[in-house]
């Protein structure tokens, strides 16, 4: 279904500002045309966040037009540590012409925005969207500055949900003891995380008192009134120049349009339904009408004709900007769905069995087990590292914790609380959605690409990447029949069709099956992801004349060399490809394993997968950027089976 979707251009936008001389009413202004610009920037991405971008839209266009000194020119420095509101940060930036226009039209593509603040991005100092980090980042770049004798005032933007990671809490005292005047931070306190209320996780209380209890000077205003947010700044400078200072500015998710603003949801609705993704076509007509209504009617206050949108792409030869929006004819599997009814279906049978999660509900499938066993779900919150230590002591007495979240997030932040769960040798059951490289939308902080080579080394641990649901069904009944603990590794893009078919097993630990026989070249891999491709390339070499085997081997730190032997010890080549990094992930095991073993006739070894940061883009460009693509890898495995004399060079041309 075609969706036309248009744009403020940046002209448009020094109009307006150029036309309005009272301050307030340019950053309102401001403000209502980067709206404007992120819903199209999110819509034509397909994805990405509009509830953060919309509640700091006001902050972030009165720091850029008024607080902020030369802030693309060496002069204060400004970042948001959730990261989530980036979009709205670059249309502030693209409206400011401090970055190209076209980047409009590149959110969550190759060589365009990322998904989340990435430093490779001009005018962005810091990497963030891994929560809490950003007020200690924020402290290092002022101690950094008066150790190079540079004069800088530092603001950080964060969110209330993001408070609920306690490495803030451990910033705010030493940034008292330096006597950082430097710093401010902003708290977009919009009351709402990912998934739900703040107050009905883990209410943060009186937040002023907590942050003046450490030492810090607190001050509270409208974050939505651009005269509010000048007073504040500005009590901030006079009274409290030595002082880190925090200002507390309440908005509301998804503010400046009816459509997507938390105000407007309906009574006992739990859920805000616009933290991330691109709204159906509809309510994408509704908003854009009620934003565009909004800013006219602003500029109508300041005797200004109406806004005059952008429909075709620039540098397109016309071409329109129409988004194809694809309607599925069937609904797409997804394991992290498939997941949350087996789930339901284990806690059924089994009493033991409790769900913890990171504010990542729908996400992580778990939504129907927690209306059906509220009494076992546990909502964490954005707070990793104290779920796990939870699960620990859910275990000690004896049940059955299931702990949920991103894979990015589950294997990092808490690595150190899941090892300490392994030393006391209790079984808990690792649940990371999102994993792998893809999607690749989201960026680098969101693409779970080290968690195999974080985990594999961890005693009683075993890690298992299903292939389809009927694989997935066999982990889950390994998870409560084995003495394992496990990290279910769970990619969250559809699977295809080819994969869909293929065997649950024998789900034996250790062991794969053979899911297309072929000949003395063989393939291993895991997953949707990876299996997908292998078979299409598979198909791709047998057009010229190569036949693949192809493996699928969900275990990433267990072998059973006896099968390993078996299956590949009379290959000529054994490739393994992973989407993750390649160092200590499953070419390691196999690799170790093929060189172990007593084989006459070892064969050759080729691990394929990720060496350098994942790119940002949609999914198929990525894969065939890292060499994933199925056309790739029918390329890499001929040029390797080639070198190694297996198959003729080809002839030169005549």
């Amino acid at each position: 279904m075609p969706v036309i979707l248009s744009w403020v251009p940046a002209a448009e936008i020094r109009r307006v500002l150029d036309g309005i001389a009272d301050e307030a009413g340019r950053v309102a202004a401001f403000a209502a045309c980067c709206r404007i610009n992120v819903l199209y920037m999110v819509m034509r991405a397909g994805s990405g966040h509009l509830g953060s971008s919309f509640s700091a839209a006001d902050i972030v266009s009165f720091l850029h037009l008024v607080e902020l000194d030369r802030p693309f020119d060496g002069g204060d420095l400004y970042f948001s540590s959730k990261g989530h509101d980036v979009p709205g940060l670059y249309a502030a930036m693209i409206g400011l012409q401090a970055l190209p226009e076209s980047y409009l039209h590149r959110l969550r593509r190759m060589n365009g925005l990322p998904g989340h603040p990435d430093v490779r991005t001009p005018h962005i100092p810091l990497n963030t969207g891994s929560l809490g980090m950003g007020v200690s980042k924020a402290k290092g770049l002022v101690l950094g500055n008066r150790l190079t004798g540079r004069s800088q005032r530092v603001y950080v933007l964060t969110g209330d949900g993001e408070l609920q990671e306690g490495q803030n809490w451990e910033a705010l005292a030493g940034a008292v003891q330096a006597r950082m005047g430097e710093l401010t931070v902003i708290v977009d306190y919009n009351k709402i995380q990912s998934d739900t209320w703040v107050r009905d996780v883990s209410d943060l209380g009186d937040l002023t008192s907590k942050f003046t209890a450490f030492g810090w000077a607190a001050l509270r205003c409208d974050g939505h009134d651009p005269a509010a947010l000048a007073s504040a700044f500005a009590r901030r400078r006079a009274d409290y120049p030595d002082q880190p200072a925090v200002i507390i500015a309440d908005t509301i998710k998804g503010a400046g349009c009816a459509t997507f603003a938390a105000t407007s949801m309906p009574p006992g609705e739990r859920r805000y339904r616009f933290h991330s993704g691109a709204p159906p076509p509809a309510l994408y007509q509704q908003a854009h009408a009620d934003l565009v209504a909004a800013a006219d009617s602003l500029l109508t206050r300041y005797q200004l004709p109406s806004l005059q949108l952008a429909i075709d792409l620039p540098h397109s030869s016309g071409s329109s900007s129409a988004v194809a929006i694809p309607i599925a004819e069937t609904k797409p599997v997804r394991l992290p769905e498939c997941y949350g009814e087996l789930l339901c279906a284990v806690a059924e049978r089994d009493d033991r069995v409790v769900a913890l999660d990171a504010d990542l509900l729908v996400d992580t499938g778990l939504a129907e087990f927690s209306r059906r066993f509220g009494d076992r779900f546990i909502e964490c919150g954005i707070a990793e590292q104290d779920m796990v230590s939870m699960a620990g002591g859910l275990a000690a007495r004896g049940l059955l914790p299931f702990v949920h979240s991103f894979s990015c997030f589950l294997h990092a932040r808490p690595n150190e609380q899941i090892y300490n769960n392994a030393t006391e040798g209790r079984k808990v059951i690792y649940t990371g959605s999102l994993a792998g490289l893809l999607p690749a939308g989201p960026g680098h902080s969101h693409q779970a690409v080290r968690d195999v080579s974080a985990l594999a080394a961890i005693p009683g641990l075993a890690i298992i990447e299903p292939a389809n649901p009927a694989q997935l069904s066999a982990a889950v009944d390994y998870c409560l029949a084995g003495a394992d603990s496990v990290y279910l590794r769970l990619a969250s893009v559809p699977c295809p069709a080819s994969v869909l078919s293929l065997p649950a097993g024998p789900f034996v630990p250790g062991t794969g099956s053979v899911v297309r026989p072929g000949g003395l070249i063989t393939a291993i891999g895991a997953g949707p992801v990876v299996l997908g491709e292998l078979l299409a390339a598979a198909d791709l070499l047998a057009a010229g004349g190569v036949k693949l085997t192809v493996i699928n081997l969900p275990w990433h730190n267990r072998i059973d060399q006896a099968w390993l032997t078996e299956v590949a010890g009379s290959s000529r080549v054994v490739f393994v490809v992973e989407h993750q990094y390649t160092l200590a992930g499953q070419a390691s095991l196999v690799g170790r394993a093929l060189a172990e073993a007593s084989i006459a006739g070892r064969p050759g070894f080729v691990g394929i997968g990720l060496t350098e940061l994942p790119r940002c883009g949609n999914s198929d460009e990525v894969l065939d950027a890292h060499g994933l693509s199925a056309a790739r890898l029918a390329t890499a495995i001929t040029t390797a089976v080639r070198g190694l004399g297996l198959l003729p060079s080809p002839r030169p041309p005549s």
